[in-house]
């Protein structure tokens, strides 16, 4: 465990799946704990694929590869490559045990540097072979809901960088997508009120197309609780459906599950990223504590 701070936020993190565990500004605890009866993560970095893919099959380089949710990143040991007190950086490389599951050699570097009472998350995929590679990449990072009562409706507010014609896909069927259906996004008065049942028949909120860049989290009371900013091209926002959960997580994502009854090439999928031999992505989104 990494132990990140600057006199603001104190930060901790694992170096299975480069995971962050834990954001504290003075007492209080940002980051969900992990608890299983609801949802045993925290923030895992979801790598080669955001979601689910069609029946849990993907077809590249000729050949059918098996892959779970959100891929296998999350669930490896990634190398501490540096740290200082207020920034770590951690690298993970192709293996034969990736290779298996996904036919393209990368180097995957995550990065968490605190400036004041934020964090930047800094992703870095290169592609060390001769060959183009294609790959999506998201976060996945759940908060505490302040103030959370079991007993009351209420959890708080999102405000987001744009407040009209917004419109959100959802999952269809086996963790995929119909596209087909757009649903506009209610927020009277400019706001997404979030209630206890917010998630039971929607699950997610999804929004592509760059329709936000910057998600603003309030406590019931209206005073801010915090926020995140991204170029991501498409959010998830997501809680267990059902389970009267204390947390809330706000994703952002370069990619997307399926669309359901998807059978095509891996490299065709929606919102796919591709680097030719020896090209870097790189991305940033940021944590602020209010």
């Amino acid at each position: 465990m990494t132990i990140l701070s600057n006199g603001e936020l104190t930060v901790r993190v694992s170096e299975h799946g480069a995971e962050l565990q834990s954001i504290r500004k003075g007492d209080v605890e940002y980051l969900w704990q992990g608890d299983p009866a609801y949802w045993g993560r925290r923030s895992p970095v979801l790598f080669p694929i955001v979601g689910s893919v069609w029946e849990g099959r993907y077809r590249a380089e000729g050949k059918e590869f098996r892959l779970g949710q959100h891929g296998f990143a999350r669930d490896m040991d990634f190398t501490l490559v540096s740290s200082t007190e207020t920034q770590a950086r951690y690298r993970l490389e192709f293996s034969d045990e990736t290779l298996a599951k996904y036919p393209y050699p990368f180097v995957l570097e995550i990065a968490y540097r605190l400036r004041g009472n934020a964090i930047d998350v800094i992703w870095e995929v290169e592609n060390p072979s001769e060959g183009d590679i294609w790959f999506q990449i998201g976060a996945h990072p759940a908060f505490f809901y302040p103030d959370y009562d079991p007993e009351k409706s209420g959890r708080g507010s999102f405000t987001f960088d744009r407040t009209e014609g917004l419109e959100c896909i959802r999952i269809k069927e086996k963790g995929c997508v119909d596209v087909e259906t757009k649903w506009p996004l209610d927020m009277p008065d400019g706001r997404l009120k979030l209630e206890r049942d917010t998630f039971d028949a929607i699950d997610t909120i999804m929004l592509q197309d760059s329709q936000i860049r910057r998600v603003d989290m309030f406590r019931e009371d209206g005073t801010p609780w915090l926020s995140l900013s991204f170029e991501a091209p498409v959010v998830g926002i997501w809680s267990p459906p059902g389970k009267n959960a204390p947390f809330i997580c706000i994703e952002p994502w370069y990619g997307r599950c399926d669309c359901a009854g998807y059978e095509g090439e891996y490299r065709d999928k929606d919102w796919m990223n591709r680097l030719t031999p020896g090209e870097k992505f790189r991305s940033i989104y940021t944590i602020e504590i209010a």
